[in-house]
């Protein structure tokens, strides 16, 4: 691991690997920086670029500050961007989408930007924080993986099935270590509002991600998100919902690829 030093003074560290063109990884709320090696996409994308996995603030060797704020999140992304000495791919998924819309105004670093299903919520929708009680209770008491099951389950809307095959994953002992972060991180995305007019001078060429079978929430948030930037498209995964990286890698990574390197 590597690190880099945040905008706060906060260590962000990240996992480099590969060779080629950058392309940074950041993950979801939940997860942590080997999310990406649940279906190997990681490795296949070292197969053609330099990955740089993002250790997200509170997690691993990345370092944390008393607050928090979602703010300091698009700061760390965007201080691992600017390390890296030619402009960059990034790929968020979920609420590190979200952290990798807001670096995108905080960098001119980027060469292509990616973001699969950010948990922004539009038009009607809210996110569904009532489980935060829960999670926080559950987090005084030391039930850390308890917690991690009622965010994943609840907020995150992942089904049971895949919460026990992530239990069986050799990463599920370090999400559990990381679950202290999900209430902070919860709330903060629940109380972001998305102003489009604040993107409309992003230019990077940009695609949206979004699973023909994810929740009417993600589906409409990709649209926000693609009405709102310039330079544009959305790819749909048909038959697939909020993590194609992990039920469909290959074509996953086939996307990202063709999209990185035809885009420009």
């Amino acid at each position: 691991m590597e690190t880099v030093t945040s905008a706060d003074g906060t260590a962000i560290a990240f996992h480099r690997t590969g060779s080629g063109p950058p392309l940074v990884l950041v993950h979801g709320n939940g997860d942590v920086h080997e999310f990406w090696d649940l279906a190997g996409t990681r490795l296949a994308f070292a197969e053609h670029c330099t990955v740089y996995a993002v250790e997200r603030r509170g997690r691993g060797e990345s370092g944390d500050a008393a607050a928090y704020e979602l703010e300091r999140e698009a700061e760390d992304v965007a201080t691992v961007v600017d390390a890296i000495d030619e402009p960059v791919t990034l790929l968020g998924h979920s609420g590190g989408a979200i952290y990798s819309l807001e670096a995108a105004l905080r960098t001119d670093n980027l060469r292509n930007l990616i973001l699969s299903e950010p948990p922004i919520a539009v038009a009607d929708h809210e996110l569904d924080v009532e489980g935060l009680a829960e999670m926080k209770r559950l987090l005084d008491d030391g039930e850390n993986e308890r917690a991690l099951v009622v965010f994943l389950r609840e907020v995150a809307g992942i089904s049971r099935a895949e919460i026990d095959e992530l239990r069986s994953a050799p990463i599920w002992p370090d999400m559990v270590r990381a679950a202290h972060t999900l209430p902070r991180e919860s709330r903060a995305i629940a109380e972001y509002e998305f102003d489009a007019t604040r993107f409309a001078d992003v230019t990077t060429p940009t695609l949206v991600l979004s699973g023909g079978e994810s929740p009417q929430f993600f589906k409409d948030a990709a649209g926000a998100v693609d009405e709102a930037l310039p330079n544009s498209r959305t790819t749909i995964f048909d038959g697939l919902a909020h993590e194609p990286m992990n039920t469909a890698p290959d074509r996953f990574v086939d996307e990202v690829l063709t999209f990185a390197y035809d885009s420009t």
